[in-house]
């Protein structure tokens, strides 16, 4: 007999991360489901040190997270893309946030990053974003 009461349980992985993350964008309405199909989406345990050095954040665990691109707002059609526009999903993160709130479903937690993320490629910025969206409080 082991003291585990769910011996056979696994923290959910990055395929299942990034299923949800799926889900949630296509479940958006129109036009967000196109414009959202339109970015990669990348999953990982966690950011990189170049992520988290870029955006000065000495914690990766406070990154759950990240919008990399040019925002809809600024492209022009002059603009010779670099990279493609990506939204960046941080499993470890994102469970220990889960665990902590209690209070949330994972695909639901997953689904708000990813929103939040695909807002920053409309051009909305943090403040925006907030100014509309609640759910952090």
């Amino acid at each position: 007999m082991t003291d585990d009461p769910c011996p056979d349980a696994v923290a959910p992985d990055l395929d299942h991360i990034h299923r949800l993350a799926v889900l949630a964008r296509d479940r958006l309405p129109p036009p967000f489901d196109d414009i959202a199909r339109g970015v990669a989406l990348r999953v990982e345990d966690f950011a990189s040190d170049q992520q988290t050095e870029a955006l000065d954040i000495d914690d990766a665990f406070a990154l759950s997270g990240l919008y990399e691109g040019v925002p809809l707002s600024e492209k022009s059609v002059m603009d010779q893309p670099h990279a493609p526009d990506m939204i960046w999903l941080f499993r470890r993160p994102l469970l220990d946030e889960w665990a902590a709130r209690g209070n949330v479903g994972l695909a639901e937690l997953v689904a708000h990053v990813f929103v939040h993320e695909l807002a920053h490629h409309l051009g909305w910025s943090d403040a925006d974003i907030a100014a509309i969206d609640r759910w952090w409080e």
